[in-house]
């Protein structure tokens, strides 16, 4: 483990190397093997915590799910890659680096398409716009208030938004801004983790269907 964490730790690497050596780290955690149970679970949270150090993974998609839909292959290059040295042309440690390679190669191409598939079904180019619209009708009916939607795209663009760019990004003076805030928070739509910390989206189950209508198929709720 102590050499494990030496490679992959803070590898002197370019950022795209990097991302290239994530499927490396999954396979090298589970050859070690460093717990009698959950190594699987472990190796693939600490894989998608890779991406999202790295800037490229969000909470909205994860390589596991690519991975369990492809679960006879991938277990299969996992094992592939266990594999000894096949020769003076197959690396330098003990283990096979042309299965490393491969698996490597299986876990980007999972990845990506998890990628694609979360852009399809969100759409995120048009994100934005079904949110004001929404944000507008709950404004109308008083349900929040203006200056609402330049804070929820603040959050969307940057993730989080701080409460003291609040009032800058309505317009209202500071007492104001707090009850757009407070609104947002007790509809449900922003969250923090304490009434201090940045505001983040929270996708309450009642907007789900008007932000993403893609989500759920339109048959989802009947039998047939």
């Amino acid at each position: 483990m102590a050499r494990f964490d030496t490679a992959y730790g803070s590898p002197p690497l370019s950022k795209t190397r990097q991302i290239q050596t994530v499927g490396a780290v999954h396979h090298r955690f589970l050859w070690i093997h460093p717990f009698l149970d959950g190594n699987g679970r472990v190796a693939r949270l600490m894989s998608h915590a890779l991406f999202k150090r790295l800037g490229i993974g969000t909470s909205l998609w994860s390589v596991a799910r690519g991975l369990a839909r492809d679960e006879t292959r991938y277990k299969a290059l996992l094992a592939q890659a266990d594999g000894p040295r096949e020769g003076d042309r197959d690396g330098r440690g003990n283990l096979t680096q042309r299965g490393l390679v491969e698996f490597c190669k299986f876990f980007l191409e999972r990845s990506v398409d998890q990628i694609r598939f979360m852009s399809g079904l969100l759409e995120p180019a048009t994100l934005l716009t079904r949110m004001e619209i929404h944000i507008e009708e709950e404004v109308r009916t008083k349900r929040l208030q203006r200056g609402s939607f330049a804070v929820l795209r603040e959050a969307v663009m940057g993730g989080e938004v701080e409460r003291s760019k609040i009032p800058a990004l309505t317009g209202f003076e500071e007492r104001t801004a707090r009850n757009v805030t407070s609104a947002l928070v007790e509809r449900g739509i922003l969250t923090a983790s304490t009434h201090r910390a940045p505001l983040r989206l929270a996708f309450p189950a009642d907007v789900a269907e008007r932000w993403f209508p893609n989500l759920y198929p339109a048959s989802a709720g009947s039998r047939s």
